[in-house]
């Protein structure tokens, strides 16, 4: 696997840069700054990410398969192609309908 600092100026294919794993949810980040993050998750189905809020609003953009997330005690269905944007200090959940791969975007506030 490359390094964030390898992938600079090349394409990426975000679905197949992180692979599924049996009962787990995995993660890559490809950018860690002060201003912010890109990570990547594949979640197995039925996998998911308790309920948690953020200091800043979160944008999640589905690579592949289904998900369900859970935005102040409402249920967003969204698939592949789709983004949702998880409004900050809202709670929010995560559940893989099936397997599903997201990017993750957090940009902070200066």
């Amino acid at each position: 696997m490359k390094t964030a600092d390898e992938l600079k100026a090349r394409a990426i294919l975000l679905r197949d840069f992180v692979d599924y794993s049996a009962g787990a949810v995995v993660s890559k980040t490809l950018i860690d700054k002060k201003v912010g993050t890109l990570t990547i998750f594949a979640f197995d189905a039925g996998q998911g990410l308790s309920e948690h809020t953020a200091p800043y609003d979160a944008v999640v953009q589905v690579l592949d398969g289904e998900a369900e997330l859970i935005i102040a005690g409402s249920v967003v269905n969204t698939k592949a192609g789709e983004l949702v944007i998880m409004p900050a200090q809202v709670p929010h959940a995560v559940r893989a309908r099936q397997r599903f791969k997201m990017l993750l975007t957090m940009i902070r506030e200066q």
